[in-house]
């Protein structure tokens, strides 16, 4: 496959959409055993985790809900480190249990800020579904239970994450050519 040029940069498949779907099927089937019985709302945070939260959702079996977040923390390639939230939660989430759909963490920051804020909703528990994972750059303490996928640190695009609005319609991840 060609690389790509989005801008200014230069990005190379990483990760090809058949690889991304295994990886979501396979958290997708251990949110089906660990949450049978139960009625789980899916927060999926906007914009990056839309395709990502698709795809699992239709793979889940179980009774469920899903709604949307928006948290802004990224300019271009760099997060800001400032984590805003843009579009809030109308549901009630006293004794629910919350399943955060995030299609990347990185720092953890905006995961930590996400769950704060939900943890004075008095939901039953709060769990975290991730599509990618930088392990190297987590600055806080997460549990991530459900991790499609670890990567390196690199800049990525595709598959719902983009670079300065472009590149979220690609079905396939691509990494950054350094």
């Amino acid at each position: 496959m060609a690389n790509i040029k989005i801008h200014d940069k230069e990005f190379a498949v990483t990760y090809p959409e058949a690889e991304i779907l295994k990886c979501v099927k396979a958290v997708a089937d251990r949110i089906n055993k660990d949450m049978a019985g139960k009625n789980p709302i899916f927060l999926a945070v906007l914009n990056g985790s839309f395709i990502f939260a698709a795809d699992l959702l239709r793979m889940i079996t179980i009774p469920c809900e899903i709604s949307f977040v928006k948290l802004a923390s990224y300019q271009g390639i760099m997060s800001t480190g400032k984590v805003k939230e843009v579009i809030g939660i109308n549901e009630d989430l006293t004794n629910r249990t919350i399943i955060i759909v995030e299609d990347i963490v990185e720092s953890g920051f905006t995961m930590k800020r996400m769950m704060d804020t939900l943890g004075t909703r008095n939901p039953e528990s709060i769990h975290v579904c991730t599509l990618l994972l930088k392990p190297d750059r987590l600055e806080v303490e997460l549990n991530i239970e459900y991790v499609a996928m670890e990567i390196p640190n690199d800049f990525i695009v595709g598959y719902g994450l983009d670079y300065d609005q472009q590149g979220r319609n690609l079905r396939d991840i691509y990494t950054l050519v350094k």
